[in-house]
């Protein structure tokens, strides 16, 4: 999924050992994730935001207040970075040098979309409210209208492990 993104920094991976290339890996990466840290770019000023995700195999979504600083950003520059880890400890050594985070991160590239159809919302919130808790939830009509969705469609994914 790297296409078209030679001599960018997300077209090849310095330490091959690392890369993870299994399409299900990177699926379980995402799946396990909790908060998706995105990076946006206005006026060439990054911006870098955390927020909590649903991966549905296919695109991830995020919910927002409808105004703010992301949106506003998003609505001028819809290409994003972002990217999820998951930590696993530690990995010490006597050199303070070698001391490094046993991890699974996925990198990716995408362009956002704005979810505003009422049905499509609903049911994005009830998917990231089902990775928090097993309880069910209604969403009040104001509460949804005043909730912006975002999808994003992935342009390309890289999964990257270390201490496995």
């Amino acid at each position: 999924m790297t296409d078209g993104l030679h001599g960018h920094p997300h077209a090849e991976m310095r330490r091959d050992e690392r890369e993870i290339t299994d399409p299900a890996q990177i699926d379980a990466i995402l799946q396990q994730g909790r908060v998706m840290y995105i990076a946006l770019a206005a006026n060439d000023i990054p911006f870098l935001v955390p927020v909590f995700y649903v991966w549905n195999g296919v695109s991830l979504w995020f919910h927002s207040a409808r105004s703010g600083s992301k949106i506003d950003i998003m609505r001028k520059n819809s290409r994003v970075c972002f990217a999820v880890s998951n930590f696993d400890g530690i990995i010490d050594d006597p050199l303070a040098c070698n001391y490094e985070a046993r991890h699974r991160t996925v990198i990716g590239l995408g362009k956002t979309h704005f979810v505003d159809d009422e049905t499509e919302k609903i049911t994005m919130l009830h998917q990231l409210m089902a990775r928090f808790s097993d309880k069910t939830f209604t969403f009040p009509a104001a509460n949804v209208k005043a909730t912006q969705v975002v999808r994003i469609d992935i342009d390309s994914l890289k999964g990257k492990q270390h201490g496995y």
